[in-house]
Parts: C-alpha cells; structure tokens; sequence
C-alpha cells in the first residue's frame, strides 16, 4: 500500500526540520559525532510517530503545525536513537537500516552508542527550549520520559530480551512487551499532540486509546512483514526474528492468527479514531496505512 500523499507532505517536513534542527545544535559537538547523528537521523524512513503527533494535534483542534515541530523532532530523534542501540552488536546486531549499513557498521560501535545518547538527550533540550508554556513542556517532558524509559520502551525491551532467553510464546506476555517496546512511544505522540492543542481530558484518552492500538498493529504487522517481505523491499534484515527465534506474535500464534489479530487492533483503533473526531480522515488512514504497509 502506498504511503497516503499527507504522510508524505509531512515526512519531507519533519526531515527539513531535523536538518535545520541539526544544523543549528552543531556547535560545540566533535564532528564525528555530529556526522553519525545526522547519518542515523537524515537516514529517511516513514517518520510516523511526529507525522502521528502532527494529525493528532490536527484532530484536536491545533492549527500551528509550524509551532509543533520541536515535539515532532524530539520524538524522531528519541526514535531513532532507540534505532542504532537496537542494531548494535549487543542487541540485535544488524548491519542494515532503511536500506543503508547501519550506525555502528557505518562508524564504529562506540560512535554509534554516544549519537545515539546525543539524539536521546537532544529530543529533551528541545522540548525544555520550546516556546510553550512552563506547565506544558513540563508535562511533555514527564511523559516523553515515561514512553522511553524503564516503564516504557526500554522496559519493553529488557523484556524483549527476557522473552528470548526463556522462550515466551504466550499472547498475553508478548503484547506486554509490545505494549512497552513499540506502543508506548506511538502512544505518548498522540498523546503529545493532544496536550499541544490544550485537548481537554476525554480527547485525550481518546487519542491515548488510538495509540495504544496503533502500537500494537504496528508491531503485529512488523511482525508479519518480517517473515513475509523481502530484504530489499523491508531495508532491514527480513527473516531476523525467526532467525534469532525471538518472541513474536507470529512465533506465538502462527501467521493466519497474527493476520486476525492485526485486523482486530485495526478495528480497534479506527473506533477510536472517530471517538477522537478525526474529521478529515487522515488518522483512520494512517492506521489503514500501518496495517497494509509492504515494509
């Protein structure tokens, strides 16, 4: 399924933003570092999570994209950090990511590990350096560290490992995981873009709700996509799960089943879609997107 044109329109715009948002926080850094942090960030790649953020704040009223970009650049720069520590040697040791050798093939792993520390402590800088209110950058910063941290998307991925070494295939374990690992950051980018158009409380469960589900379809489908794509259309190693006999919803429930499930959270986050008002449609097809997606 082809990209939806608005998903395109806003991933050339968050990639100019992270151009000009590197260009402008180079002083001070060697060059090296800067160089790998630009190679691992520039490197393409959907851009979902500030593009969700973007249509998210659309959906709740927002008007000023322009005036959210430095959440948006934040969130792919947390993103993508989690992106080169989960190709290190140490992980999942990968040599390919959107089509090109991965940071530390690229570089070398210490260079790698420290970009990826720069673009993790960047994404906070830049929310405490926003124009907003004192009470709302606070309130993103708490929630940015509770999606990435130990009750987040690190936690989801020490349990990743966890699951791993004592071969979990149960439903219920692997969505925890997921939950943690892929869906909270999803998550908290709804919620974000909720917060940014001063939603009241009840849009915001409803665009938590949406992303909750849109983080397990992306998982589901990711998934599926690793045993059913190919290298070159994925730009990652296609088969890499089940090499490495990791914990997946396919691993677990085989693929018929997987497929079902993806369909479910589909249905799942659609409904929450509506409930949240997404008057023109583009968070439903985003969510159409994730689920039909070929890479």
């Amino acid at each position: 399924m082809n990209a939806p044109t608005f998903l395109r329109q806003h991933a050339r715009q968050v990639h100019a933003s992270l151009e000009r948002m590197l260009n402008e926080h180079r002083s001070g850094m060697p060059d090296r570092l800067w160089e790998a942090m630009r190679y691992s960030l520039l490197a393409g790649g959907k851009r979902i999570r500030p593009v969700l953020l973007m249509e998210t704040y659309r959906a709740c009223g927002g008007r000023s994209l322009s005036s959210i970009m430095p959440a948006a650049v934040g969130l792919e720069c947390v993103h993508t950090y989690s992106l080169i520590q989960d190709d290190l040697p140490c992980m999942d040791d990968d040599s390919l990511r959107r089509g090109q050798p991965t940071c530390h093939c690229q570089y070398d792993e210490a260079t790698a590990l420290l970009a990826s520390d720069a673009l993790l402590t960047l994404a906070f800088q830049l929310l405490a350096e926003s124009e907003w209110p004192a009470d709302v950058r606070v309130e993103l910063c708490r929630r940015l560290a509770m999606a990435s941290g130990g009750a987040g998307m690190v936690g989801g991925q020490m349990l990743d490992i966890e699951a791993d070494r004592h071969s979990i295939n149960n439903e219920l374990e692997i969505e925890r995981i997921h939950v943690q690992k892929t869906g909270a950051l999803i998550c908290y980018a709804c919620e974000a873009g909720a917060l940014l158009a001063s939603a009241g409380e009840e849009q915001v469960r409803h665009a938590a709700r949406f992303g909750r589900a849109l983080g397990l379809l992306f998982q589901v489908t990711d998934d599926i996509l690793d045993v059913t794509a190919s290298t070159e259309t994925l730009g990652k190693s296609a088969g890499k799960d089940q090499h490495q006999q990791k914990a997946t919803y396919v691993s677990a429930l085989g693929l018929p089943r997987a497929k079902e499930l993806a369909d479910e959270w589909l249905a799942i986050a659609l409904e929450a879609a509506c409930q949240l008002g997404d008057k023109d449609g583009h968070l439903a097809s985003l969510a159409q997107y994730v689920r039909n997606r070929d890479r």
